[in-house]
């Protein structure tokens, strides 16, 4: 019967101490896009970075789990100055990862604080690529501005070939634009490579920093904006000056086809009343021919018509002239 107890209170003590063992969490789970830092009395003992159920030295052994999958870190607006002074307000975004959990434990221990050193080590790398390069570098990728301007202000005037080059002649715009020799995707691409010289000693691999927004200052824009109505009022003029030219270029040719119409009308007007006269004056042959008497009172009566009217006074009637009027037989 002693024995039987002893017994049940091994197993029972057994028991016990399982039960206690299970409790105190023994086991402990690395979840998918997880990893996780084993310390045990502050010394790193293992790194899991892989899914899965691993086990522990309970009450001695901390799980720290950091994230696996790729993180982003927007950063705050900044105002830099560029290589001609031009202040600019860049605001960034950045995609990193931890890629060995045991150096990025050794150096931050919480995210936050790699948040915070990151954010310093991106802002200065951005600061330090900006202030070398031009400002048309920043914020500009390509030279295709340069290449399209003059081709799409002419094609969207409906305007012919010929006239393209008058315009460029005529604008000076497209000088203004400076030619980019890397852009901003290359810039992009330094920024990224001088901060990871940084960032490789905390575990951390930076993926890329991307300028989120880029603005002009209070002071640029007002230069900015004034440039750009100067340049546009350039282009407007160039277009009034062309159309000046078109005007009286075709002002010129109306006055000229007007000239011509109205010498060709001239000419015609001409012939017709040269060959009515010559056939009015065959009519009055004839018919002179025929009567020549009645001809010429006929001829005189329409000169009295015609000019009776005008005379204000006459002070002899016995000329010859108002021989049918005054001459009581009508003739001589």
């Amino acid at each position: 019967m002693k024995k039987k107890t002893k017994i049940y209170i091994r197993l029972g003590t057994v028991a016990l101490i399982i039960i206690l063992f299970l409790s105190a969490g023994p086991f402990y789970i690395v979840n998918e896009g997880n990893q996780a830092v084993v310390t045990r009395f502050g010394q790193i003992v293992a790194t899991r970075t892989e899914a899965g159920l691993y086990m522990r030295i309970p009450f001695i052994d901390v799980i720290t789990t950091y994230p696996r999958r790729i993180l982003s870190l927007d950063g705050d607006p900044t105002r830099i100055p560029t290589k001609e002074n031009q202040f600019i307000i860049v605001d960034t975004t950045s995609r990193w990862r931890i890629s060995d959990p045991a150096l990025f434990y050794q150096s931050f221990k919480t995210l936050d604080a790699a948040y915070n050193k990151l954010s310093d080590v991106i802002d200065s790398s951005t600061r330090t690529i900006i202030t070398r390069n031009r400002l048309s570098e920043i914020v500009r990728s390509s030279n295709i501005i340069n290449e399209n301007s003059a081709g799409e202000d002419t094609h969207l005037a409906g305007m012919e070939e010929d006239d393209s080059a008058e315009i460029e002649a005529l604008v000076s715009v497209n000088s203004n634009n400076e030619t980019v020799l890397r852009g901003r995707g290359e810039l992009c691409a330094e920024m990224a490579e001088d901060a990871r010289k940084m960032v490789g000693e905390y575990g951390i691999e930076l993926i890329d920093i991307v300028p989120r927004q880029i603005k002009y200052s209070d002071e640029l824009t007002t230069s900015v904006y004034n440039r750009m109505i100067k340049d546009r009022n350039q282009v407007a003029q160039a277009y009034r000056s062309l159309g000046e030219g078109k005007k009286a270029e075709w002002l010129g040719k109306l006055e000229n086809e007007k000239r011509t119409i109205q010498s060709e009308a001239y000419r015609k007007s001409e012939e017709t009343k040269g060959r009515a006269d010559a056939e009015a004056a065959a009519i009055y042959n004839q018919a002179y021919s025929r009567d020549p008497q009645f001809y010429e009172f006929w001829k005189s009566l329409e000169s009295y018509k015609s000019t009776m009217g005008t005379f204000d006074t006459t002070y002899s009637t016995s000329m010859d002239y108002f021989k049918y009027m005054y001459n009581p037989n009508g003739r001589r």
